[in-house]
């Protein structure tokens, strides 16, 4: 995957969605595709996301909900990433997200917005994808 290090990931869900059986199954995923993955546990607020993203030096913040809260969560998540000015740190979407919505969380830069019965390879591609493109922003060539 990456020559010097694992890709490293953040699954989070934002907001009240105790719904974590797709995390766990992404969990795995990713790991047994070689990432390096860290799990925000239930209910994180998107403050905490964004504070253990930046501290523990992730690649990829990958949210998910089911709720129906992605539009406010996600967008706060991206937000609060933008007013510490931190554009090296991609964020993929994921759950129950309409398609009316996708494009909205496309023009946020929350990329991928998969639903339940997407291939994991897809969303592992997507995930590796952004993290190639986060880390050419970190070494200042992107």
């Amino acid at each position: 995957m990456f020559k010097d290090k694992p890709v490293k990931v953040l699954l989070a869900k934002p907001g009240i969605d105790g719904h974590d059986r797709g995390m766990f199954v992404l969990a795995r995923a990713f790991r047994d595709a070689g990432m390096d993955v860290l799990y925000a546990g239930l209910l994180p607020t998107p403050q905490e996301v964004v504070d253990t993203a930046v501290n523990e030096d992730v690649d990829v913040i990958a949210l998910s909900l089911l709720n129906g809260a992605h539009l406010t969560a996600f967008k706060k998540v991206s937000d609060l990433l933008r007013k510490k000015g931190i554009d090296d740190i991609a964020i993929v979407g994921g759950g129950t997200i309409p398609d009316t919505d996708k494009p909205k969380l496309e023009k946020l830069g929350i990329s991928g917005n998969y639903g339940p019965g997407t291939p994991l390879s897809v969303i592992i591609d997507h995930v590796t994808k952004r993290a190639t493109e986060s880390r050419k922003k970190k070494m200042g060539s992107g």
